[in-house]
């Protein structure tokens, strides 16, 4: 099993020092990658829906944003064996030979630490702000931006003729570290994000359960479904012509550690660390080997103490459960 963990780079908590704090204890405490969210900009006034709350806001602390591939370029300086996950990059809002360029300079700085993770974004504001067109087809975007990525990383005579983009007679070096490139794991859990991971990623890695504002808009990942959407998942890669098993399935959730605090039922990944364990458990049994964690806690301090106690006491349970 393998288990990543969010860092703030945005909202209140957002600062250099707690990013550094944060970084330096999840590489200690064997993280196995560290992540972030990524946003350019917020708009004064957002009309998109945001798709993991009941109310359909986006959650009010996003005005201070450091942007994704920076602050992993810095914290790669100051960590040595977490991987540096993205999650996601939303890869219609930057030129994709210079995002790739970027992706691959990180991963040879690093040691070979970068994992892409990707998505097609949701908010049509941001993009009308970056001066993009093609919102609508977002989807389209991303995919061709993916094999643009490993066309640029792989072949010593790049070329690629797509909708969008198109780019022959080109030199890029240097490749990333890791061969044949970076992996790439997938967000999004519609079934055109599912086909992108069967056709381009390495992992499909949907988010599942996010707490701010309540409920979410959409309907939980449970074990269950999860477990149909990998059925489908697998038929997709099969389609695609590639091996069997060659795409893993990852999942995020926010957890809580509440023990006994907590009114009326009780929600996944909340509670004690053996119940957040026995929830873990569940997705472990339906194929989900890479999990990306968030403590959403109101101070620094108290995030710090939720990493400690998930991998002192949560881990262990997991992986040897």
């Amino acid at each position: 099993m393998r288990f990543g963990c969010y860092l703030f780079n945005r909202g209140v908590l957002a600062t250099p020092e707690n990013l550094r704090a944060t970084a330096v204890l999840a590489d200690n405490l064997g993280y196995d990658c560290i992540c972030m969210e990524d946003h350019i900009v917020a708009p004064s006034e957002v009309t998109s829906t945001y798709p993991y709350t009941s109310t359909g806001r986006w959650p009010p602390d996003t005005l201070n944003f450091y942007e994704l591939l920076t602050t992993l370029s810095y914290l790669a300086a100051i960590t040595h064996r977490v991987k540096l996950l993205t999650h996601v990059l939303v890869l219609p809002y930057r030129n994709p030979v210079y995002t790739a360029k970027i992706i691959a300079t990180i991963d040879q700085l690093s040691g070979g630490r970068m994992i892409v993770g990707v998505g097609a974004g949701w908010m049509e504001d941001e993009f009308k702000i970056l001066g993009h067109t093609y919102f609508a087809h977002r989807g389209t975007v991303t995919s061709e931006y993916i094999r643009i990525f490993k066309e640029l990383w792989t072949k010593d005579d790049p070329q690629f003729q797509g909708k969008y983009y198109q780019l022959s007679g080109v030199r890029f070096s240097p490749k990333p570290l890791q061969k044949p490139h970076p992996p790439i794991w997938v967000g999004g859990r519609v079934d055109a994000a599912i086909r992108r991971a069967a056709r381009l990623g390495d992992v499909w890695f949907p988010t599942g359960f996010r707490r701010p504002e309540g409920l979410e808009a959409t309907e939980p990942l449970g074990p269950d479904l999860i477990k149909t959407r990998t059925a489908y998942l697998r038929e997709e890669v099969g389609k695609a012509g590639r091996e069997p098993g060659s795409v893993g399935v990852g999942f995020t959730t926010d957890v809580a550690f509440t023990d006994g605090q907590r009114g009326g039922a009780r929600r996944p990944f909340e509670g004690s660390s053996e119940e957040i364990a026995g929830d873990f458990r569940q997705y472990k049994d339906v194929g989900v080997k890479h999990f990306a964690v968030t403590f959403r806690c109101g101070s620094i301090g108290l995030n710090m103490e939720s990493m400690e106690r998930f991998a002192r006491e949560v881990r262990p349970l997991v992986d040897g459960g």
